[in-house]
């Protein structure tokens, strides 16, 4: 994830910082390319940890409830992604029939690397499994034992 992130980052500031070498005739095809080093970064880090680190974090009582609430909301934040960079991207100047003035491609493939770079900080928030069972992280395994030494302190000795 932390790869896929900083790799997001640097391909969009790739493709941001020498924009006007991109869009001259000739260098469409290596935007492409960059571009798509960008989806496969996406796929390769952070879209592939989206079901895997739910399925870590959570306490297995909520876990399908929470993991649900977490695909949700990557849904969601994906249509606002989409749809915010394509009003974004309008050119200030002279944007497109029904939409407003935006900030122009180029500054939104420097928020898009923005927003990658805080990916890639909010990465290290997430705990890791370290080798632990599921019960482990969620504290359940810690549960029962301590269920287990109340219910063996109740029962009164048989000697």
């Amino acid at each position: 994830q932390l790869m896929g992130f900083f790799m997001m980052t640097v391909f969009m500031l790739g493709l941001a910082v020498p924009y006007h070498h991109w869009t001259t005739p000739g260098n469409q095809i290596g935007f492409v390319v960059m571009y798509a080093f960008t989806f496969f970064f996406a796929n390769f880090g952070p879209n592939a940890t989206t079901f895997v680190v739910p399925a870590e974090i959570f306490p297995a009582r909520l876990r399908s409830t929470c993991h649900g609430i977490s695909a949700a909301a990557g849904k969601a934040g994906a249509m606002i992604g989409a749809f915010g960079f394509l009003y974004a991207a309008q050119d200030p100047h002279k944007p497109d029939a029904g939409y407003r003035p935006g900030i122009g491609v180029r500054n939104s493939l420097f928020v898009l690397a923005g927003v990658n770079l805080l990916g890639f900080m909010f990465t290290f928030l997430v705990p890791e499994a370290n080798g632990k069972s599921l019960e482990e992280m969620s504290g359940e395994a810690q549960d029962d034992e301590d269920q287990a030494r109340a219910a063996a302190a109740v029962q009164p000795s048989t000697a």
